[in-house]
């Protein structure tokens, strides 16, 4: 369950009634047995260029229109 979730060990540990710390030491064991792979794939690298590119043209979009905003507002007064 925390491996396969975002939920933190001792939301889990109390969910299912264990100690925390036991919990805790058994998903560090797991997680040294079955290390994750950090390299990204030629579809995943291609995907997070374009999520990356997208996030930048949002991030401007979302400060124009911060700026138009406050040109509007200003206008009214």
């Amino acid at each position: 369950m925390v491996i396969e979730s975002t939920r933190p060990i001792a939301r889990v540990a109390r969910d299912l009634g264990i100690n925390e710390g036991t919990l805790g030491n058994w998903v560090a064991t797991y997680r040294r047995e079955h290390p994750v792979s950090e390299e990204l794939g030629v579809e995943d690298r291609t995907r997070l260029r374009a999520l990356e590119r997208e996030n930048r043209e949002l991030k401007l979009q979302n400060e124009f229109l911060k700026k138009a905003a406050a040109y509007f507002a200003r206008e009214q007064q």
